[in-house]
C-alpha cells in the first residue's frame, strides 16, 4: 500500500483498479493526489491551481 507523501499514513489504494486522471485523498490529511501513472504508481498533488488552465492560456498567448 502506498503511502501519503504529506502524512506518510498509508493510502487506501487498489492499485489494480486506479486509472490514469483518478483523483485519491488521504484519509488521514485530506490530501488530494491525481494518479498521474499506474505502473509504476505516481501521484501529483491536487493544488487549487489546474494544470489544464495554465496550459490553455500558454496556447492562447502563442496564438496572439
Amino acid at each position: 500500500m502506498p503511502n501519503c507523501p504529506e502524512c506518510e499514513n498509508g493510502l487506501d489504494i487498489e492499485l489494480d483498479e486506479v486509472e490514469e486522471g483518478d483523483v485519491i485523498a488521504c484519509d488521514e490529511c485530506g490530501t488530494e493526489y491525481e494518479v498521474v501513472g499506474v505502473e509504476p504508481l505516481e501521484l501529483a498533488r491536487v493544488d487549487g491551481d489546474l494544470v489544464e488552465d495554465d496550459d490553455l492560456l500558454a496556447e492562447d498567448e502563442e496564438e496572439e
